[in-house]
């Protein structure tokens, strides 16, 4: 559905990365096996994201809320194929590290 990359500090901070890099479907289509441990977190907006980490080494397997309630987002460093030809949206740039090139022509850019 959907090919993203986050910049914002609590996905930095979340991933102990520059950014995170996630791909997001309609919940209906992808079934979750397996225990994990929940956190969740409450943007400045009051909106809410509930994140899944695999209880034995602490990565995060999915998430789902905030401004997306009906998609399930998917790290891609979880995935067993985690290669994507492009990347379609790249949000909070303004907390984009400026040695981070993004390239496609596609890539919608936002704030």
């Amino acid at each position: 559905m959907r090919v993203s990359v986050c910049h914002c500090l609590a996905c930095q901070k979340r991933t102990g990365s520059a950014l995170s890099a996630q791909a997001r479907w309609e919940k209906l289509c992808v079934q979750v096996e397996g225990q994990s441990k929940i956190w969740v977190r409450t943007a400045d907006s009051g909106q809410q994201t509930t994140y899944h980490f695999c209880p034995e080494c602490g990565s995060t397997v999915h998430y789902s809320g905030g401004n997306f309630p009906e998609l399930i987002a998917i790290p891609l460093g979880a995935l067993d194929d985690p290669y994507f030809e492009c990347i379609d949206h790249s949000v909070w740039e303004r907390r984009k590290h400026e040695w981070i090139e993004l390239l496609g022509e596609n890539i919608q850019h936002r704030d």
